[in-house]
């Protein structure tokens, strides 16, 4: 991670600087061109995010075109079902409390005794050991300790609402879908429209030899495939690890969208959503060393993108407005216009994804280069201060 985090910090230096010799000139003594830094930050900033750009396109309409969630083969009586948390027993009762009644084998598996009206809760004892941290080894434990003789172990998080199932295709790992819903801070909500946005791309992980990512809110899992690999590794993202050591393990390896959908909570504050991102980017960074070369390039420059996205929505994009500077040149112009658009699309897009009730949250499209912000500067966070340990997102259920 060192290379990304040198490199943004550079860039921070050279944004702070440039704003302060522009300001008060006298103050940066002219020994360095920090007009020409910041034209080189610019121009790189932004052909970065373009190649990163460019590769969304061709993995969600090129790669990914056509797919549709195969068709549902395994129904409830298949599922054995863990619900994780910590200890927030009002919020896991409504998951439970969500769930279809034709679930049967209904288990929460906490770090403290609570009590939850349909399932059957287990907590993790202190004295267990594994490589696996916080919860991994939670995971962990319940893979070596909850016994059970179904087909599939469906993952659950403590706030994922079962909106809608229709059973799970048949794949080793079955990614559902999220559809997380305010709980508190504005921003941080549309910080997880513009995500859906951008997470359409997972149709095409399916034909990836290696999917690109995946998130723990509702993930079912293969019996067989859970024992073979298993999660007794040391990641803050235990879900998208345990997905790359399948994909590597596994020479039929398969993985599929269902059409299952979980409504799961968007962080409450900007503080949370920041924190979330931030294990997000260092997890997956540090995660993607055992990634094959390739995969880990593409990997580590997505990250690097995203957390400098901002720049281009913030900065170049207004400039090449104006007409100042690098964004000035007209085909220079046009490119940033253009990634300025694909940001606002992606928002919209993110809206569309929630159906007609939600179409009204189109009208925040203008916030869209601060959208961004919020989106990324988790990503920033992690990149530069990475953090040591597993941090749960905090959940407030429903009034």
């Amino acid at each position: 991670m060192k290379p990304e985090r040198i490199g943004l910090a550079g860039g921070a230096v050279v944004l702070v600087a440039t704003a302060v010799a522009t300001v008060a000139p006298w103050l940066t003594l002219g020994l360095i061109d920090w007009g020409g830094l910041f034209e080189l930050l610019i121009a790189g900033t932004t052909l970065l995010f373009t190649a990163t750009a460019l590769t969304w396109v061709v993995l969600t309409y090129v790669i990914g075109a056509g797919y549709e969630s195969p068709e549902p083969v395994h129904g409830a009586d298949d599922i054995h079902v863990r619900i994780l948390t910590v200890d927030a027993e009002s919020v896991v009762q409504q998951t439970v409390d969500s769930l279809p009644a034709e679930f049967d084998d209904v288990h929460v598996i906490a770090e403290a005794a609570i009590d939850v009206d349909g399932a059957d809760v287990h907590v993790v004892p202190d004295g267990f050991e594994a490589d696996a941290v916080r919860k991994g080894r939670a995971i962990e434990w319940a893979r070596q300790h909850v016994a059970h003789d179904r087909e599939f172990v469906l993952y659950l998080d403590e706030d994922s609402l079962l909106e809608s199932f229709e059973g799970l295709p048949d794949a080793d790992v079955v990614q559902l879908r999220e559809r997380p819903r305010r709980t508190g801070s504005v921003l941080s909500y549309l910080g997880d429209v513009y995500r859906m946005g951008v997470q359409i791309e997972q149709r095409a992980f399916a034909r990836l030899s290696v999917p690109l990512f995946a998130w723990g809110g509702g993930i079912a899992v293969r019996r067989e495939v859970e024992d073979g690999v298993t999660w007794d590794r040391e990641t803050l993202v235990e879900d998208t690890a345990f997905v790359w050591a399948a994909a590597q393990q596994l020479p039929e390896f398969t993985f599929e969208l269902a059409t299952a959908t979980c409504a799961n909570e968007a962080p409450p504050s900007l503080t949370e959503i920041t924190q979330q991102r931030r294990r997000w980017a260092a997890g997956n960074v540090r995660a993607a060393a055992e990634l094959p070369a390739g995969y880990q390039l593409l990997t580590r420059v997505r990250n690097y993108a995203w957390a400098l996205s901002p720049v281009v929505t913030l900065v170049v994009v207004p400039l090449a407005v104006l007409g100042v500077g690098v964004a000035a040149t007209g085909a220079f112009a046009m490119l940033s216009v253009a990634l300025g658009l694909l940001t606002a699309f992606w928002y919209l897009r993110g809206v569309l994804y929630y159906g007609e009730e939600q179409l009204s949250w189109a009208v925040a499209v203008p916030l869209a280069p601060v959208v961004t912000l919020v989106h990324s500067m988790g990503t920033i966070a992690g990149i530069l201060d990475p953090p040591e340990e597993f941090r749960v997102t905090e959940k407030v259920g429903d009034a």
